[in-house]
């Protein structure tokens, strides 16, 4: 951030600085369409205009259902600009799931696409009552009752560019800028409140702690509804002044060919993504050197994939970090001279400025070393739930500390290593265990790439562990030869007592691994 730069920023200003910054370079490739950051202010003050024209009040909501094109970034910083509150929409909902975040954050105009891999998005919702939506425009392609993105933005010519800016003007670090509405794993799902300011440090912070840099080109296969696609993906790459590439339908050829056309230095994803790239057959045809940053987590990390990684891949940074959409997305994270043991077996530690610990079931902190319930403290802890002051009140108990329901272990440096989820967590012969523990220990294992781990009824023990594996390509591993790696490598009480080999996890809306299908699989067995 440039010196000039108030320390304090909203989004239209955040993008109006990248300009002022870095003008003619490329902020946006995405396909034969390239934007320059000149180019990309004009095109938010476009946006913000036709906005203004549709009648968009400052907190009122404005939802995008779209993949990871262009569009989608123009129609939020459009809105933004104005005090416009956005909602994403997960592109895997279904109509009667859309309706829902539709409906509860009130939404007053829908941003979607006619059509994208055999889905028609707005005939799903044909059937639904949505009393509080008034527009809905297709970013791409037509629809039946909606208009078209070049239509919306047409309307909004004859808004003066006077009117936007004062506009603009009204908006206040403090404002709402999104809410994204939880995976609802445990229920309805819950719309996360959280404003411009924190929103811009916490991904000022992320980038200068990652090095995230303006010459960077940064292609984002994370979607654009989940935080780590939108605020650790084109916000981030917005504030350094980095390019953006958007991945709208992950095909391993044609992203590897695009790592090499265009020169791909910053490749974030899972640790399945790296592991398919390391597998791939062809994989030496295609020029990766200019690969150098990544950060990879949301699941197990094995230290040997870290080392793949830096060593036959070539990037020079490979990161772990942690995060809730309750903390914009961000809350511990590795630093880039971490080792790889280090960066396996953790998710970093707190970012500058913000608190983190691990506590019992009476909120005192645990020693280090010790399991205890994660809690965060900080400027990037959300506002609240939306609409929803009774859940509000359970996760943030009024003295700031956000109760993660996630359950860790601290060591004496502050590096946190997650071990499962307070209601995930299973009683084997009175002993505690946290799937998330066993899934990591189960990833060091040579030939396994993946694995979930739930608790099944056991006469005997009460209940033990049950394990889903997704093996590596070309992999010769059985279940008796888990069972026994597991027994020299893990507790006894922990040890899977039955393995399933699966070729692909099944996934819930929120692209998470969907624990409660492995657990029906596992009762009807």
């Amino acid at each position: 951030m440039s010196p000039q730069h108030n320390p304090e920023r909203t989004l239209p200003q955040v993008v109006a600085d990248a300009a002022a910054d870095h003008g003619p370079r490329i902020a946006i490739t995405d396909g034969s369409v390239q934007l320059t950051y000149t180019e990309l202010d004009q095109a938010r003050m476009h946006s913000a205009r036709a906005f203004v024209a549709a009648g968009l009040k400052k907190g009122e909501r404005v939802a995008i259902w779209a993949p990871n094109i262009y569009q989608w970034i123009l129609a939020a910083i459009g809105a933004q600009s104005i005090g416009g509150v956005v909602v994403p929409l997960n592109t895997r909902y279904k109509g009667v799931e859309a309706a829902y975040v539709l409906n509860a954050s009130g939404a007053k105009m829908l941003f979607t696409v006619g059509e994208f891999l055999g889905t028609r998005y707005p005939e799903m919702l044909v059937d639904q009552s949505l009393p509080d939506l008034e527009q809905t425009v297709t970013l791409t392609g037509d629809a039946k009752g909606c208009s078209s993105w070049d239509k919306f933005l047409a309307a909004g010519e004859s808004v003066p560019v006077e009117e936007v800016t004062r506009r603009v003007g009204e908006v206040s670090p403090h404002d709402t800028l999104d809410i994204l509405f939880t995976s609802g794993t445990t229920g309805n799902p819950k719309g996360v409140v959280t404003c411009h300011g924190q929103n811009i440090r916490t991904f000022e912070n992320w980038s200068s702690t990652i090095g995230l840099r303006g010459d960077d080109n940064y292609l984002i296969i994370s979607p654009f509804f989940h935080s780590f696609g939108y605020k650790a993906g084109w916000l981030a790459a917005i504030i350094c002044g980095a390019r953006i590439l958007p991945v709208s339908n992950f095909d391993l050829d044609i992203v590897l060919a695009q790592i090499e056309r265009e020169k791909i230095t910053m490749l974030p994803g899972p640790p399945t993504i790296y592991q398919s790239i390391l597998a791939h057959p062809r994989r030496k045809d295609f020029d990766l050197s200019s690969l150098r940053l990544s950060s990879t987590g949301g699941a197990p990390v094995p230290v040997e994939l870290v080392r793949q990684m830096r060593e036959e891949l070539g990037f020079d940074v490979v990161v772990t970090a942690y995060g809730l959409t309750e903390c914009c997305g961000v809350m511990t994270i590795c630093r880039a001279d971490d080792s790889a043991e280090r960066i396996s077996h953790s998710c970093g530690r707190a970012m500058d400025d913000v608190e983190v610990k691990c506590v019992d079931a009476k909120g005192n902190t645990v020693d280090p070393g010790t399991d205890g319930e994660i809690w965060c403290r900080g400027f990037n802890v959300m506002q609240h739930y939306f609409n929803n002051a009774e859940a509000t009140a359970e996760a943030l108990g009024g003295d700031g500390w956000l109760r993660t329901g996630d359950v860790g272990v601290m060591d004496e440096a502050g590096y946190v290593r997650i071990t499962g989820r307070i209601k995930e967590m299973f009683i084997v012969g009175g002993f505690n265990c946290y799937p998330a523990e066993i899934e990591n220990i189960l990833c060091d294992m040579p030939g396994i790439a993946r694995a979930a781990v739930v608790g099944v009824p056991d006469e005997r023990m009460g209940e033990v562990a049950k394990g889903y594996l997704v093996k590596d390509t070309e992999a010769q591993v059985d279940e008796a030869a888990v069972i026994a790696w597991s027994r020299d490598n893990m507790a006894n009480y922990k040890v899977p007592r039955s393995v399933v080999f699966l070729e692909e996890f099944p996934m819930n809306a929120g692209g998470k691994v969907d624990k409660a299908e492995l657990v029906k699989r596992a009762l009807r067995s």
